[in-house]
């Protein structure tokens, strides 16, 4: 069976939504996909002792991404809100404070501040942080009392930055190496979490093209910006960074895809930096002229805090009611659905061969040093 036929089956001819996770489940226990033992035993090897199963999926999901009803419907899916949100939501609704693996949102006046935490391994993502993360931006989003959100990295514990907070190092490369990273992760965070920064929680029974739970996000950039957490500031309506911030996407270096910042940096910076970005390692100063083209405004890392209060400020000063008409209207001409549906269709294909080829495993013993971290 086709994976168009077997997407429709599975979710009864479009007309139930199924997350991506539970979709290749599903399709495993229909014999589409490697089982769900042969899937548990290799995800305890290391990635240099896979055999790469997981790549059968890589090209199911970029099937169905592929054709322009499923995939629409399952980008529709994930844009829903995760299902452990409604409890979480509830309890924030009471408390104004909730604490997740890799994520803490708390309601400070206007604004739902979400900060980012993985202190050990200086706030990057790895499965620790990945459905936390979600769950927050869904409450943050749904949150009634909130009108922006905050995104910023927590303190960390390296000696180097002591005392200081660090935006983030993107994908956890130790882990990445020692095999802790499954290929779905991308999917999950890409499909899931980053894009519903970018568009909003949706509605069941609305296009997301339509209508959707949204607020404008502002980030607050220090120390850096490194890989997935640049991706992130594509997605964002209003960044901040220190001066003595950095932005890099070294996916080449890494040797993967640095999921949907081929489709968005473009937008900010042109084809050429983008490429020199992604492809050559270019280090992007916060307050140099192109790091100006990505930050909305850059000040001392010591009037951070001051300055996330006036941004929150002037941007619900005058009330946000046409806040989420603007996204939608600037999406309709940047990056509508079908657009993003088309490109994760590619990512999806071409991220499973980079997530299990050689050479990611020579570039991260070779760049990280991957061998001997712990």
């Amino acid at each position: 069976m086709d994976a168009r036929s077997l997407y429709d089956e599975l979710t009864a001819r479009r007309t139930r939504f199924v997350r991506v996770d539970e979709l290749c489940r599903l399709a495993a226990e229909k014999g589409a996909l490697p089982p769900a033992d042969a899937l548990a035993a290799e995800a305890r090897l290391p990635l240099k002792e896979k055999k790469g199963l997981e790549k059968a999926a890589g090209g199911f999901l970029a099937d169905i991404l592929a054709d322009p009803a499923a995939g629409t419907h399952l980008c529709h899916a994930m844009l829903l809100p995760h299902p452990r949100t409604a409890d979480k939501l509830a309890e924030f609704d009471r408390t104004g404070r909730l604490e997740l693996p890799g994520a803490r949102l708390e309601r400070q006046g206007k604004a739902a501040m979400l900060t980012m935490r993985n202190p050990r391994y200086l706030n990057a993502e790895d499965e620790s942080t990945l459905e936390g993360m979600e769950i927050a931006v869904d409450v943050a989003l749904l949150d009634r009392k909130t009108e922006v959100c905050v995104l910023r990295g927590d303190f960390v514990e390296h000696p180097k930055y002591a005392g200081r907070r660090l935006f983030g190092a993107g994908i956890n490369l130790t882990h990445l190496y020692q095999g802790k990273i499954r290929y779905l992760w991308y999917l999950i965070r890409d499909l899931g979490l980053v894009n519903k920064l970018y568009r909003g929680v949706a509605l069941e029974n609305e296009s997301p093209e339509k209508a959707s739970a949204e607020k404008l996000w502002i980030a607050a950039v220090e120390g850096f910006a490194i890989g997935g957490h640049c991706q992130i500031l594509l997605a964002i309506d209003h960044t901040l960074a220190a001066d003595d911030a950095y932005l890099t996407l070294p996916a080449r270096k890494e040797g993967i895809i640095p999921g949907a910042a081929n489709l968005r940096l473009p937008r900010f910076v042109g084809d050429r930096i983008t490429r020199q970005a992604i492809l050559a390692e270019l280090r992007i100063e916060c307050a140099s002229d192109v790091g100006r083209m990505l930050c909305d405004t850059v000040v001392s890392r010591n009037d951070m805090d001051r300055t996330i209060s006036e941004t929150v400020e002037k941007l619900t000063g005058s009330g946000v009611v046409s806040a989420a008409g603007n996204r939608r209207a600037i999406r309709a001409g940047q990056e509508p659905l079908d657009l993003f549906r088309r490109y994760m269709a590619v990512y999806a294909r071409e991220q499973a061969q980079c997530h299990f080829s050689p050479a990611l495993i020579s570039n991260l013993e070779k760049n990280w040093n991957a061998a001997n971290r712990s």
